[in-house]
């Protein structure tokens, strides 16, 4: 069985690398559906994700109609994150070459610009 292809660098202006300002990621910057992300943070304890309706957070370099998963976002998931139905879709091995660059934020709310990071806790 071929397994899925998925991107596996982690883009220049990722918003999970610490290095990165939000505002600088191409193609226009929008703090209200960055905020909106936040619907792809598996949360401690939920199984929303088992139910069959886990998002997933795109790479903005992925064009619409063939959006590939962040590769920042896929290692804190995969990780720290612990969500559990994105590993169970990992069993087959198509995330286990990635490849990130830098150091990355510790949770999702640290890759909002900071004048919104208290608003969207």
């Amino acid at each position: 069985m071929r397994k899925p292809s998925v991107r596996n660098n982690q883009c220049e202006k990722c918003p999970w690398k610490t290095s990165t300002d939000p505002y600088d990621i191409p193609g226009g910057y929008c703090e209200k559906k960055h905020a909106g992300l936040a619907s792809t943070i598996a949360e401690p304890g939920s199984i929303a994700g088992l139910r069959g309706d886990m998002a997933m957070m795109a790479c903005h370099e992925s064009p619409p109609g063939a959006e590939q998963p962040c590769v920042g976002w896929l290692a804190h998931q995969l990780g720290p994150g612990n969500n559990i139905p994105l590993r169970m879709l990992a069993r087959d091995g198509r995330f286990n070459d990635l490849r990130l660059d830098g150091h990355q934020h510790e949770r999702f709310e640290d890759t909002l610009p900071r004048k919104r990071r208290k608003k969207a806790r």
